[in-house]
């Protein structure tokens, strides 16, 4: 699992655009990338990569999976978890009851 990201969303977004709107005034594209993660002091630019390139993702520019779509995986793998937590202990309680009736009950 992930972790939180020490950097404020509203940085990550600044950052993004920012690369977007200087590319045009370095010659590739991890160049400008390399100076606005410098200029805004994100830590690497490899971190400044993923986030342009989730960018991407989530504007339908790029193939993958969105921000979106990874929250709903993430809510539907912890239901699942849930459910079959649930289902287990619904088992237990059934084999359960099914022993008490099934065993020979004395009359006082």
């Amino acid at each position: 699992m992930a972790r939180p990201s020490q950097y404020p969303l509203e940085l990550r977004r600044r950052a993004v655009r920012m690369v977007a709107e200087v590319r045009p005034d370095y010659d590739t594209e991890w160049a400008a990338m390399k100076a606005v993660a410098a200029k805004l002091g994100i830590g690497t630019t490899e971190t400044l990569r993923k986030w342009v390139r989730q960018g991407e993702i989530d504007a339908g520019a790029r193939p993958g999976t969105t921000t979106e779509e990874s929250a709903q995986i993430k809510a539907m793998k912890k239901e699942i978890a849930e459910l079959k937590r649930a289902n287990e202990i619904l088992k237990a309680a059934a084999s359960f009851f099914a022993a008490e009736l099934d065993r020979p009950h004395t009359r006082s």
